[in-house]
């Protein structure tokens, strides 16, 4: 008998319940918010905030300021070194690490017991129920799962305490049980060096019974890339014939769709979003047919949005799930049981429905790139060439870069379009040092730098005089307030400016 026929029954209850996010999305969350409260009174920061006589959502609001990473970042960094009570009761031992701020390499989000088991898993086991809802036909347990992890690392001297990639963590604590359908072997999903991780994967893989994969898509790309090379077969499926479905997150999966499906050319494929970051599990794909996701209520996640037109003004207005509208761009908020108090997290959404509460990912606060996980800001791109301009003499005038997405050989690249005021000593020179500075300076892009496996060593063009002028001009926004995009996901702007400097060449 098919296991995935006799596990199907226990996901039936959750189902039931989670019926309540349609109609009863608000009272959803504010039971959220009381048993936040009840659980960050006792805290450091609980009694600095008046948590203890804190009853509703509008004395929450007026009595704890929204907050960026450096806010918190002092309170965190004691909690790392061991300090209990402060953002969250009790020891947190484990801390996921993000890409980082304008003054660090990275940030170290905390995730507690609570918010392993409230929010981590239980949107992992959601995503399995919401699945095998949407496909009777599935024999999901009847084969292995492929997960993909990161790595962790000790933090600082605190006895068990780690620090790491998130899908690390949840690797190092989920349930033993898990470990029998799971592959590849721990050891190998926990290691560092991704080129050889890569190939242990495949070479562990290749000869199971694989039914579904997990993980980022730019990354699970190369491993399967890797996997055909192995196995000297053109598709996916002449190795594993019962492969039914992608669970993605992390990255948008619009640039990686077509090369899947010419890895992958079994009908019936299925490719399921999840939005799970190190800060949460946020959101799920419900319904196969719908490319929005359904906002998961009952975790331990409280969510406020500022609509977009009023970020970064002095006294912006900040609403609750009741106060959002369809086709507004927000910036989310978030208070969890992690200890991220009124958290602004730097992600966008946009909802497509408030019955149910459902969205779209939209971007970033700020200029950025992400095609490949590796989180590039403004802050980013401005020191890097500031470096690369000392080292080489250049003075830079205008500029943009974008990605150019992976190609049949899984290789991708950023390409920088650079307006030089005074040119480098030597082009070659000039994207070394930038390439090498970006890497000091942002521990997601090293990363997936690392051993040119993922990310390969950008591209710098030479941009002619006035091009980023001439461009600006041909739209009508020459001037005034109006400026280049300097980072984008889109290859829009950069290929308007290519073409351009091309047809007069």
């Amino acid at each position: 008998m098919s296991i995935t026929k006799l596990v199907r029954p226990l996901f039936r209850p959750r189902l039931k319940a989670l019926e309540q996010h349609r109609s009863h999305g608000v009272e959803l969350q504010e039971r959220v918010l009381q048993q936040l409260i009840a659980k960050g009174r006792d805290t450091e920061y609980g009694v600095k905030h008046s948590l203890n006589v804190t009853h509703n959502y509008n004395e929450f609001a007026a009595n704890i300021p929204v907050n960026t990473y450096e806010e918190l970042k002092g309170d965190i960094d004691r909690m790392r070194h061991g300090e209990e009570n402060v953002l969250w009761p009790g020891l947190v031992k484990w801390y996921a690490k993000s890409s980082g701020t304008t003054n660090d390499k990275s940030k170290f989000i905390p995730v507690s017991q609570d918010g392993l088991h409230d929010i981590h898993y239980k949107g992992g086991a959601d995503c399995v129920a919401f699945y095998l809802r949407n496909h009777p036909e599935s024999r999901l347990f009847d084969g292995r799962s492929l997960i993909l992890g990161g790595s962790h690392s000790p933090n600082y001297n605190v006895a068990g305490s780690l620090v790491g990639d998130l899908s690390a963590i949840l690797i190092e604590n989920i349930n033993p049980i898990a470990n029998l359908v799971r592959v590849p072997k721990k050891a190998t999903a926990l290691l560092s060096d991704f080129e050889v991780k890569r190939d242990r994967i495949a070479r562990e893989t290749m000869h199971k019974n694989v039914t579904n994969i997990s993980g980022v898509p730019s990354w699970m790309l190369s491993v399967l890339v890797r996997v055909l090379e192995l196995s000297g077969k053109q598709h996916l499926e002449e190795v594993w014939p019962n492969l039914e479905v992608f669970f993605h997150g992390g990255i948008a999966f619009t640039p990686y769709r077509q090369q899947y499906e010419q890895l992958i050319t079994k009908p019936g494929m299925n490719y399921m979003e999840t939005y799970n970051a190190s800060e949460g599990f946020f959101g799920l794909q419900d319904d196969p047919t719908d490319h929005s996701m359904l906002l998961m209520l009952d975790y331990g996640v409280f969510y406020e949005f500022i609509p977009m037109d009023e970020f970064g003004t002095d006294n912006p207005t900040v609403v609750p799930l009741e106060g959002v509208k369809t086709n507004v761009n927000y910036a989310m908020v978030i208070t969890t049981s992690c200890g991220l108090w009124r958290y602004m997290i730097g992600d966008t959404v946009m909802f497509t429905s408030t019955n149910p509460y459902k969205f779209v990912i939209t971007g970033r606060t700020k200029y950025f790139i992400n095609a490949f996980g590796e989180e590039l800001i403004m802050d980013n791109a401005e020191k890097g060439l500031a470096y690369a301009c000392e080292q080489t003499g250049a003075q830079v005038r205008e500029y943009t870069a974008a990605p150019v997405y992976m190609d049949e050989h899984a290789k991708c690249r950023h390409q920088w379009l650079i307006e030089f005021a005074k040119e480098p000593d030597s082009l070659q020179h000039f994207s070394d040092c930038l390439d090498r500075r970006l890497q000091e300076i942002n521990s997601d892009y090293e990363a997936k730098r690392s051993h040119d496996v993922t990310l390969q060593h950008l591209e710098v063009i030479e941009a002619r005089e006035n091009l980023f002028n001439d461009w600006l001009k041909a739209k009508g926004k020459l001037g005034g307030q109006h400026k280049v995009p300097r980072l984008s996901n889109s290859r829009k702007n950069i290929d308007e400016l290519l073409q351009l400097q091309q047809k007069e060449a």
